[in-house]
């Protein structure tokens, strides 16, 4: 059976709030809590927070950048979950986008693929205890132990859209992280994975609008037309297949026509992607998924719903 978690930023209302969802998930029968990091809040502290108030939940990081904390800096925070929840850890690493590194935080965003693995090699080093001075690729440590002791290393996946960082997910990673993909594009992805690490983890992230289906679209809309006009992005679509359903909005927001490229999105493709409608017609999708492989569903609420009501809705059957 798959695991079933639920993503903080999701629920579109301040953590103080979250308390009583987060402690009444194990209950619905809910396996994980997952956290993003774009423009939100980070990705670490609202882990911290749902740790205390449900000791049974899987804490997944879905992902920590790579660029935007030193390697050291990024190891203590992993190491800081590990002892608040030992054995009860997965972290998910990724490159980001040149937007959220380079133009927010100002960092140069070169060499994402070597970036990650090398912080992967840091951190499996590093969380080992181990002393780490080494020279990586895309940066250097220099006699750097983790005083913090850690019960359990946790597993290291990767946040992975085209094929050379799925490829490295199943190389070095324990798993993959996927996103804004629809259950037929995984049965493209997922095999890429696999051949490096039949074990690994197929993890994917997948918006969910219970309720009244036009606003929740109209919403998916907005989101979709700005993730999927990035470059990192689009690219992945084009080589998912979706070059020529996606070519008219990927003009109309080159040319600076937002509006534009938000209403030409095929109305297939946001579809398959955001999932809409009753309980039971999002479980039948959800199936979907899992019929293509994917291990653990994460679900991300759209729509302005009670994060309670839907959590309820949607927990597994």
């Amino acid at each position: 059976m798959a695991r079933y978690g639920l993503t903080v930023s999701g629920f579109g209302k301040p953590l103080h709030e979250l308390a009583p969802t987060f402690q009444a998930m194990p209950d619905m029968g809910y396996d994980d809590v997952w956290s993003d990091e774009n423009y939100y809040i980070d990705a670490f502290t609202p882990l911290a927070y749902a740790s205390a108030l449900a000791p049974k939940l899987r804490l997944g990081l879905s992902v920590a950048q790579v660029y935007t904390r030193g390697a050291a800096i990024l190891a203590m925070s992993i190491a800081g979950l590990c002892q608040a929840a030992p054995g009860r850890v997965l972290v998910g690493l990724g490159a980001s986008t040149k937007v959220i590194v380079e133009d927010w935080n100002g960092v140069p965003y070169v060499k994402p693929l070597s970036r990650v693995r090398d912080t992967i090699r840091f951190l499996r080093a590093a969380l080992a205890g181990e002393k780490v001075d080494e020279e990586y690729d895309t940066f250097s440590v220099k006699r750097f132990r983790l005083a913090a002791k850690i019960e359990q290393p946790p597993p290291i996946t990767i946040g992975a859209v085209r094929p050379r960082m799925l490829a490295l997910a199943g190389e070095v990673g324990d798993g993959v992280i996927l996103g804004n993909v629809s259950a037929e594009d995984c049965k493209q992805v997922i095999p890429i994975v696999k051949k490096g690490n039949p074990d690994a983890e197929i993890i994917c992230g997948i918006i969910v609008a219970p309720g009244d289906v036009e606003p929740a679209l109209a919403s998916a809309r907005w989101m979709l037309n700005e993730y999927l006009n990035a470059p990192v992005y689009a690219a992945a679509q084009e080589w998912l297949g979706h070059g020529d359903e996606l070519r008219e909005t990927w003009d109309k927001w080159k040319a600076g026509d937002r509006k534009g490229a938000a209403a030409a999105l095929p109305q297939k493709l946001v579809d398959s992607i955001v999932l809409t409608g009753s309980f039971d017609e999002i479980h039948e999708k959800l199936q979907q998924y899992v019929d293509a492989g994917v291990d653990t569903l994460a679900l991300s609420f759209l729509g302005g719903v009670d994060p309670m009501w839907a959590a309820k809705g949607l927990a597994p059957r």
